[in-house]
């Protein structure tokens, strides 16, 4: 039996079907975030893009989310390699630093709601961005999809 290609493929060469897959669909990366202009450093909040879907971890319209949402960062295999903030449990991060997807990715389990399950995903822990203003946005600070996954193999 063959290596799946995540194993044996740089992001560069991937296909466009095995590049999207690598998505867990976690929804993480679609948190609002805040950056210090002064450190670079980047903290996350538990508001979600406005096309988030919470229930699912999904974007509600993926094909047009860069003309809906200004700042909407498209992943590409270098984006992947300059982005710090990827979650740890992050398929395409896993890939770029070498090491094996976890066991609920559905590329691994083959089913798209483990991620959910396992309790990786932005399920059940976010709010809308919709009646939030910018300038509250640090009332949201949180911690947790930097260390979701840690005690889940």
């Amino acid at each position: 039996m063959s290596e799946p290609f995540w194993k044996v493929k740089t992001l560069e060469e991937m296909t466009l079907p095995e590049w999207e897959s690598l998505c867990d669909g976690c929804g993480l990366c679609c948190l609002n975030k805040l950056e210090d202009w002064d450190t670079g450093e980047v903290a996350f909040t538990c508001i979600g893009c406005r096309l988030l879907d919470g229930d699912t971890g999904r974007c509600r319209s993926y094909e047009n989310r860069q003309e809906i949402v200004e700042d909407c960062i498209q992943l590409t295999p270098q984006a992947v390699r300059d982005i710090a903030w990827l979650p740890p449990t992050c398929g395409y991060r896993l890939v770029r630093d070498g090491e094996d997807l976890k066991w609920w990715h559905p590329l691994v389990s083959g089913d798209p709601d483990t991620v959910h399950a396992a309790g990786i995903s932005v399920r059940g822990r976010i709010v809308a961005e919709e009646g939030i203003d910018v300038e509250d946005y640090e009332d949201y600070l949180v911690d947790w999809p930097l260390t979701v996954g840690n005690d889940k193999g």
